[in-house]
This record gives C-alpha cells, structure tokens and sequence, in this order.
C-alpha cells in the first residue's frame, strides 16, 4: 500500500499538495495558475455586436451622458453688390444617453477543481464570456428594433415595442424611451430629427421608418424591402445591409425554390434577387443587401441599415473589467462588471419592417 502522502502515488492530490505533478507543482497549483492567466485571456473579449451597430464615443462627464449635433442649419446665398450676407449660426440637436451598469460574479470552490476531470475553471469562464455575449448582443438588437424589455428598459415606457404608427413625439422624448429609435410618424421636415436633403420629397422624409408588413411572423414582401431602401435613400444613406430572424431566412430560401416552377417551364432570370440561391441553399445578398440571421431578431422584425454610419452611440464608462476575487473560504472566483449607454443616433439610417399579420 503506498501513502497518500508519497509522490508514487500517482493522480492524487494530498494536503502536502504532492502527486503526479510533484515536480513542477501539484495539481491544485497547476489549475489556480490557469484560472489566472484565462482572467488574463477573457480581457480581450471581442464584443461583436458593439463593433457592427454602434459608434463609440467618449466624454469627459459622468452618469448619463449628453451628446450634441450639428443640424444641416446654414446655406449660401447670392450677395448682390454692395451687401454682405447675414450672419448664420449653427444649430444644434442633443440626445441623452442612459448610462447603466451590468456584471455577474462566478465563483469556484478549491475541491471542486481538486476532485473534478474537468478544467471547471475553463469551463465557469467560457460560460460567462457567453453570458456576456449574450447580455450585449440582446441589448444591441433590442435597442435598435425598439423591442420593448422590462429589465433592458428599451422599447417605449413602459417597454413596450415601438410599433407601425408609433409617433415621432413619443420616440425623441427620453422619459419615454431612453434608448431612442429610428423615425417615427408625424414628424416635420427642417424639425426635430428630420432634416431637408437634396431634392426629396417631403412625404419620403417624413414617412415613418418602421414599416408594416401584413403578413403572418416570418413573412417577407419583397416589395417591403425596395420601400425601405428608398425611405433610406431620400436622406442621402445607402442601405447596404439587412438582419433577419431564422424564421425570415427559412422564408428566403422557399422564395427561392423553382423546383416545381421549373418543372412547368420557368428560367430563373440573370436580375433575380436570388440568383446564385438555387443549388446552394444560401442567400448571401438579396437586392445588393448583405443577409445577417440573428436569433436575437425576433420572427415578426427585420432590420435594414446603411453599414457606413452606425446607427447608434455607444457611451463607455467602463469596459468590461474582470478581477480575479476572494469570496470566501477555499473558493476562488471573478467579479465581472461593464458600464455603458447606448442610443439611437442615426434616426434616418435604418428602418425595421414589422410583420402585423
């Protein structure tokens, strides 16, 4: 019989810290040095969903943040001989930006490593790098297509979803809706967040960015979409992309099926907006329109954006931080903790279909 506490007994790990790993440390040594450099690692978690959507801005205030703009205010004109042209001046628009504060904290006992086949510590991390994941994209998607969540605070008071018809009154006040939202009904040209550009006309201005689709969740119109990109258009943006629920992609992949048209004649045109679909069971583009399914996108929205302005501000007061923590005996953990705001900024940028059907 060989003592526990000799090194010949391989793969156990005793009080004196010995075993198969006494040579370069026991195995208790071994994980808690690993804990430490994947605290190192998770730093530099990449927050997709921030980079895509939002445009990061800083400040040199507090709490909730105010951020101002320039409205297309001045203009030039003719001097005739003799006169000087009027002073100008520019005009500005403000939009504030909530500030909030998200963590979670983990925790992970010293038996539990001991005992364990497994890299529990690895394993808490990864879940909540994923947690995290899953935390910014939610609240990113949420905030743009101005679904309404009691506990993320976005859509309008008191969370509900911004629908078709929803005024643009109610979505520019912020006691309202904090995360803001694209353009809404009745709003005026040269007021509020509608500005005049080129020569388009005032019903395309002013028309609302979210956009009724009347058929059942999941249901695409193609016609829909080209109405969008004109609403985009008529403000000088150039929608380039369109995020879309599992349930819109299914319906993008059947627009495509001419298996049964085929069989009685039809020919899949050159200027199909799926050409390249058939055969290949994807949909890379559609109208030029680069395609993203996100689970987050609920069945009933589809976004559309120009993916050269972000649409929205990211206000960062504290990046995702992560400490290594002390919580109590024998257990060791981390304390994960981000403070941001975000806000639609880009009213004229996007637009969402809803489907009502």
């Amino acid at each position: 019989m060989v003592a526990l506490s000799s090194n010949l007994a391989p793969g156990l790990l005793t009080s004196l810290n010995t075993g198969a790993y006494a040579a370069t440390g026991g195995t208790g040594e071994r994980v808690l040095i690993d804990y430490k450099d994947a605290i190192k690692d998770y730093k530099v978690t990449d927050l997709a969903a921030m980079a895509m959507f939002t445009e990061p801005m800083t400040t040199e205030t507090g709490g909730d943040i105010d951020i101002t703009f320039a409205k297309p205010s001045m203009g030039m004109e003719e001097i005739n001989e003799g006169n000087t042209p009027k002073y100008q001046h520019t005009n500005l628009r403000s939009e504030r930006v909530s500030v909030g504060e998200w963590g979670l904290a983990l925790g992970v006992t010293r038996r539990m490593m001991e005992d364990s086949r497994f890299n529990e510590v690895e394993m808490a991390l990864n879940e909540a790098r994923r947690a995290v994941d899953r935390h910014i994209t939610k609240h990113v998607v949420y905030a743009l297509l101005g679904l309404g969540d009691s506990t993320l605070g976005t859509g309008l008071t008191p969370g509900n979803n911004i629908l078709v018809g929803s005024p643009e009154s109610g979505i520019v006040n912020f006691t309202n809706n904090v995360y803001g939202g694209f353009l809404g009904t009745g709003g005026a040209v040269n007021s509020g967040r509608i500005y005049s550009y080129g020569l388009t006309a005032d019903s395309i201005l002013t028309g609302g960015h979210y956009v009724e689709d009347t058929g059942s969740a999941g249901a695409i119109t193609l016609s829909k979409l080209t109405d969008c990109m004109e609403l985009i258009g008529g403000h000088g943006f150039n929608a380039t992309d369109l995020m879309i629920s599992p349930a819109h992609y299914k319906s993008l992949l059947n627009l495509a099926d001419f298996v049964t048209a085929t069989a009685v004649g039809h020919v899949v045109e050159e200027s199909s907006p799926f050409k390249g679909t058939l055969g290949t069971a994807t949909v890379g583009s559609i109208y030029g329109l680069t395609i993203h399914t996100n689970a987050w996108c609920p069945s009933n929205r589809i976004f559309m954006w120009d993916n050269s302005t972000k649409p929205m501000a990211y206000v960062e007061r504290r990046p995702l931080t992560v400490e290594e923590a002390n919580p109590g005996f024998g257990i060791v953990g981390s304390y994960m903790s981000m403070r941001y705001g975000l806000k639609v900024v880009s009213p004229a940028s996007a637009c969402v279909i809803v489907n009502t059907g």
